[in-house]
């Protein structure tokens, strides 16, 4: 199509006839260089649309009109309904914006987002803490160091955090042996920095698996006036476990943690090999002027061995009514059906039987 221009001897100005590709005329238009004829046509041209600038209206959607000629709008988080006509459309919307409580909610958790780097469930963790806090958890549930190799449990460190490392049992194993010389450092500290006397409590056991073990624990008052309990030491003793050894185990000890100058007392059982063992440490810590009344109160016998001795002694008059109640006990709980019958006997007489039965432990 095109267009052309022509202008008349008495200053019309006529517009152009748009032809068509056939040659066919389309449409003819023309106009005047009157001015009343262009005041007329601005008239009648439509008027630009004004684009709304306020920041309000990101959370407002505009209603149509209604019967009245009145705008209103819309809040797209709680669905109030507000004017917004006039030279203050946006003064209600803003005022509202401020205090709606779905709007500020939405707000505040878009902040946790952003803070947790767009997601809530997988916020950045600390490697180190992580392995700590593991070690910790194996430590006080005694759990194995295959623990942390579960299916299971890797599954849940996933889904908490993908970007978790999963560890071995070795690893395991080495971070729990750095805790403990952190741990062990701190109560080297304390005892150095104990302005009294330390008395020793120590005894040797042997394990299911026949094993011996000896383990050292240290009472004193620290310097704050409060009575402190540590295990210093709890290692295995290669056999024979005779009073030599044991005096040169513990003796090491002291001088490892330096506190040999600071004991006060040990306590230990009646064993023949105890016995042997304080005669030993007693002469080397003498030697060093290390003890108080030249150790007068270094060796304490343990009173609840002693106890323990003459309960069993006395015992041994009514052990055959002992044998009679345990084996008694065994038979009863040996069935379900034993049970039900022993608890219908207990309730005849009108006994208590919120109490189940319990079998002693004969080595204690």
């Amino acid at each position: 199509m095109k267009r052309m221009n022509r202008e008349e001897d008495d200053g019309t100005t006529v517009d152009v006839a748009v032809v068509g590709h056939d040659g066919r005329q389309d449409s003819v238009s023309s106009s005047t260089g009157d001015k009343d004829d262009s005041q007329k046509v601005a008239k009648q041209s439509p008027k630009k649309k004004w684009r709304k600038r306020s920041d309000v209206w990101n959370h407002f959607t505009e209603l149509r009109v209604g019967a009245n000629g009145v705008k209103r709008c819309e809040c797209k988080y709680c669905g109030k309904q507000y004017n917004c006509g006039g030279e203050n459309e946006t003064k209600n919307t803003k005022r509202h914006l401020a205090r709606c409580v779905r709007a500020n909610t939405k707000e505040i958790a878009q902040a946790l987002i952003d803070a947790n780097d767009g997601s809530l469930r997988n916020p950045k963790i600390s490697q180190e803490n992580f392995r700590e806090i593991l070690s910790f958890a194996l430590i006080k549930h005694d759990l194995p160091f295959s623990f942390v190799e579960y299916e299971g449990i890797r599954d849940v460190f996933k889904y908490l955090n993908p970007n978790v490392k999963n560890i071995t049992r070795n690893t395991a194993k080495m971070d729990i042996l750095k805790l403990h010389g952190i741990e062990a450092q701190k109560v080297k500290v304390m005892l150095h920095e104990c302005p009294g006397r330390i008395c020793l409590t120590s005894d040797l056991w042997t394990c299911i698996a026949i094993d011996g073990y000896m383990s050292i624990t240290t009472h004193f008052i620290d310097k704050e006036w409060n009575l402190q309990k540590r295990i210093i030491n709890f290692s295995y003793l290669p056999p024979a476990h005779l009073g030599v050894a044991f005096s040169e185990n513990i003796f090491k000890l002291l001088c490892s943690r330096g506190i040999k100058k600071k004991v006060f007392s040990i306590v230990l059982d009646n064993a023949s090999a105890n016995n042997m063992a304080c005669t030993f440490l007693k002469s080397h810590l003498i030697l060093r002027n290390a003890l108080v009344c030249n150790g007068e109160f270094f060796h304490i016998h343990c009173c609840a061995h002693i106890l323990n001795l003459i309960v069993q002694e006395e015992l041994k008059l009514v052990d055959s009514s002992v044998v009679k109640i345990r084996e008694c006990l065994k038979y009863v709980k040996g069935s379900q059906v034993r049970k039900q019958r022993f608890l219908n006997c207990v309730s005849q007489p009108m006994l208590s039987s919120k109490m189940a039965l319990k079998q002693d432990v004969p080595t204690r």
